[in-house]
């Protein structure tokens, strides 16, 4: 199967991701997202959440703040 093949399948739903805001390679990091709740929610402290998921995922710490900052915002729905 060809990249445009795959696009053309998935058209509608990759456009009202672009109009929503999200960014279709976030999708990498879902899991990573799944882990931060589960800490959290396990009373782990932020910090100490982050510098884990940092190495267990190999990004570095800002980026894990930025991810979280990100996944968690609403969907800019009036841009559809």
């Amino acid at each position: 199967m060809k990249v445009i093949e795959i696009l053309k399948l998935n058209r509608e739903l990759l456009k009202i991701c672009m109009d929503v805001g999200i960014r279709v390679d976030d999708v990498q990091y879902i899991e990573l997202y799944n882990d931060y709740n589960r800490l959290l929610a396990d009373g782990e402290k932020v910090s100490y959440i982050v510098a884990i998921l940092s190495e267990r995922y190999g990004v570095c710490e800002r980026k894990v703040y930025a991810l979280i900052k990100r996944l968690q915002t609403d969907c800019n729905l009036c841009a559809v």
